[in-house]
C-alpha cells in the first residue's frame, strides 16, 4: 500500500516536471467524461442517471451469480422448504450455519448500498441542477430517488436493525462508518416518503415502470406498521385505496383471456402485467423485455418455484407447465395440504398447480394420463404442487436460464391486507374484515367475520393472496413473528432457528474494512 502511494507522488512530480510547472497541469476538465457533475445538468442526463439507478434497484432479486440466492427469502420459513438445494439459501433454513460470513446476507447488503449511494448522487445533483431545467422536474425526479432510497433503508432495517445511514453521495473511500439507531434510520425513511408523495405523479399520468404517488404511500404505510404506528399506517394506506387510480382485477382479460384460466392468473401472464397492458391492480413493477437491450436480467424466480417435472419418464418441457424449473424450493406442506378452502380461485389449477398429466406424445402408453404413484427416487422437486406465477417459457431458450417476467413488488391486493393489519393492530377487527372480505369475494372465497380477526389470520391471507410474490422472510421479520410461526407450522423442514436468527448478520468483510471506527455486530454472531 505504501509503495504504491510512493509510486503514485513520484508519478505526479515527474508530470509537473515535464509540464514547466504550469500551475493549471493538474486542473480537471472532465466535459467528455461520464460523471455526476457533467451528466446531472439536464433531463437526459438525469434520466440516464435513473434507469442506471433502475437496473440497480432490479439486481436486488435478479441476480445468477448465487441461484438458491431467492430462498433465503422463502426458505426456513412458514411457506416453503428447501429441494434442489444451490447452495447459498442453505443457512437460511439450516440456522445453525449462518454467520458473519454468509453470502447472501452480504450481497443483500451490499446491493442495499449501492442503490442508496444512486440515490443519493440524483437527489445531490437535482438539488444543485441549473435554474434552466424545471424545478417540477427537479422535485420528481429527486421524488423517484428518495422512494428507492427510503425502500433500501426499510430493507436494510427490518432485517439489520440499526445499520449506518448515509445520507449524501460516498465519493472518496471512508473506513468510519457506525450504526444509527433503528428510531433514526425510520425518521429518516419516514422524512424521503412523505418529501416524495407530494412531487410524484399519479398512475393516471406516470409513464410505464416508474414510481408513482401510490408506491410511496404503500411503503410508508408498511414502514408505520413496522414501528408500531397502526394508526399512522393507515392513512396512507386508505388513501391509497380510496385515489381511484387502481382497481382490483375482476374480470378476465389480456392476451390469454380466450384461454382457460381465471382473472387471477391473468395477472402474471407475460404481456398482462403492467398497467398499459391492462393490469389495474400493479403499483410497482421491476418490468424486464425480451429482445430489448438492457432490459432482461438472469432472473432464477422460475427456477426457483417451478419443479424439475421433465426428469419424469414420459413428461416432457411445455409452456402450459411452466417451462424448464429446477425445483430449488417447494411449497411448505402447510401451505400444500391446509391453507387453502377448495372454492378459493387463488388454489384454483390455474393458480397452484397440483396435478400432473403425461405430456410425451412419444409414449403413447402413459400420454395423457395423470401422474401418480411415482416409486424410486424422490420427486421432492420434481413433481410438486406448485404456484404458476413464475411460469415461463422461451422457446428460442429451452434450457431456461432467465426469467423474463415483470416482478410485481407492489399490487392493491397487499394494500388491502396491509389496511387490515393496521386495521387489527388497533382493536377495529370489523374494519379489518371487511379489508379482508374485498380480497375474498375476489376470489370467490368464503367470507370471514370479526372474531377472526387476528395477525395470525392475516399473515395466513398474505399467503394465499401473495405466495411466490412478496418476500416472507421480510414479512415475518417485520411482524415479529419468524420464529413462532415457522417452528409451528413448518418446524420440520427447520434446524437452529432462535431469537437472536432473526435479524441478520452484518458481512464480517464489512466489519472488518472499517478500521476507522467501530461497526458493532448483531447478536449471536
Amino acid at each position: 500500500m505504501k509503495r504504491y502511494a510512493l509510486g503514485l507522488i513520484t508519478l505526479l512530480g515527474t508530470a509537473q516536471l515535464v509540464s514547466s510547472c504550469k500551475k493549471d497541469y493538474l486542473a480537471e476538465t472532465p466535459p467528455s467524461l461520464y460523471t455526476p457533475q457533467t451528466v446531472l445538468v439536464d433531463s437526459l442526463g438525469f434520466e440516464a442517471a435513473m434507469a442506471g439507478l433502475q437496473s440497480v434497484v432490479r439486481e436486488q432479486y435478479t441476480r445468477s451469480d448465487e441461484q438458491g440466492l431467492l430462498g433465503m427469502m422463502q426458505e426456513g420459513t412458514d411457506v416453503a422448504i428447501p429441494g434442489q438445494v444451490q447452495g447459498a439459501e442453505i443457512p437460511y433454513y439450516n440456522y445453525s450455519l449462518l454467520n458473519a460470513q454468509d453470502q447472501a446476507a452480504s450481497v443483500m447488503w451490499s446491493w442495499a448500498y449501492r442503490t442508496i449511494n444512486n440515490c443519493n448522487q440524483i437527489i445531490a445533483g437535482a438539488a444543485t441542477a441549473p435554474a434552466t431545467l424545471r424545478q417540477g422536474y427537479k422535485n420528481r425526479i429527486s421524488a423517484e430517488a428518495r422512494f428507492y432510497r427510503a425502500y433500501a433503508y426499510d430493507f436494510l432495517a427490518t432485517l439489520w436493525g440499526d445499520v449506518p445511514l448515509v445520507d449524501s453521495p460516498v465519493t472518496t473511500p471512508r473506513n468510519d462508518f457506525t450504526r444509527a439507531p433503528i428510531a433514526t434510520v425510520n425518521d429518516f425513511i419516514v422524512n424521503d416518503l412523505n418529501t416524495a408523495i407530494p412531487s410524484l405523479f399519479l398512475a393516471t399520468k406516470a409513464a410505464s415502470g416508474r414510481i408513482t404517488q401510490g408506491a410511496a404511500q404503500q411503503l410508508l404505510g408498511q414502514v408505520y406498521l413496522r414501528m408500531n404506528k397502526p394508526d399512522l399506517a393507515q392513512v396512507p394506506l386508505q388513501a391509497l385505496i380510496n385515489s381511484g387510480q387502481y382497481k382490483l382485477i375482476s374480470a378476465r382479460y389480456g392476451v390469454r383471456s380466450t384461454q382457460p384460466g381465471d382473472y387471477f392468473a391473468d395477472m402474471f401472464v407475460v404481456g398482462n402485467q403492467r398497467r398499459n397492458q391492462g393490469n389495474t391492480e400493479v403499483i410497482w413493477g421491476v418490468e424486464q423485455q425480451l429482445l430489448v437491450p438492457g432490459a432482461t436480467t438472469s432472473a432464477q424466480q422460475r427456477r426457483m418455484w417451478v419443479p424439475a417435472y421433465y426428469n419424469i419418464k414420459g413428461m416432457t418441457l411445455a409452456d402450459s407447465l411452466g417451462g424448464r424449473g429446477l425445483g430449488r424450493l417447494r411449497l411448505s406442506n402447510w401451505v400444500d395440504y391446509r391453507l387453502y378452502s377448495a372454492q378459493d380461485m387463488r388454489n384454483s389449477k390455474y393458480n397452484l398447480k397440483r396435478r400432473f398429466y403425461y405430456n410425451d406424445a412419444s409414449m403413447p402408453a402413459t400420454f395423457g394420463k395423470r401422474v401418480t404413484g411415482l416409486a424410486g427416487s424422490d420427486t421432492i422437486y420434481n413433481i410438486t404442487p406448485y404456484t404458476t406465477k413464475w411460469n415461463q417459457f422461451d422457446p428460442t431458450d429451452t434450457f431456461g436460464f432467465g426469467t423474463i417476467k415483470d416482478i410485481t413488488m407492489m399490487r392493491l391486493g397487499e394494500t388491502y391486507l396491509l389496511l387490515a393489519e393496521a386495521q387489527v393492530q388497533q382493536g377495529n377487527t370489523a374494519g379489518a374484515a371487511a379489508s379482508i372480505n374485498v380480497l375474498r369475494t375476489r376470489a370467490q372465497a368464503p367470507q370471514v367475520t370479526a372474531g377472526e380477526m387476528t395477525l395470525n389470520f392475516i399473515l395466513d391471507e398474505r399467503a394465499r393472496e401473495l405466495i411466490g410474490e412478496e418476500q416472507r422472510r421480510i414479512t415475518l421479520v417485520r411482524t415479529g413473528t419468524l420464529l413462532e410461526r415457522t417452528l409451528r407450522l413448518n418446524g420440520a423442514s427447520v434446524t437452529g432457528l432462535t431469537k437472536e436468527k432473526a435479524l441478520l448478520p452484518i458481512p464480517q468483510s464489512t466489519i472488518d474494512l472499517n478500521v476507522g471506527a467501530t461497526l458493532t455486530q448483531n447478536p449471536g454472531y
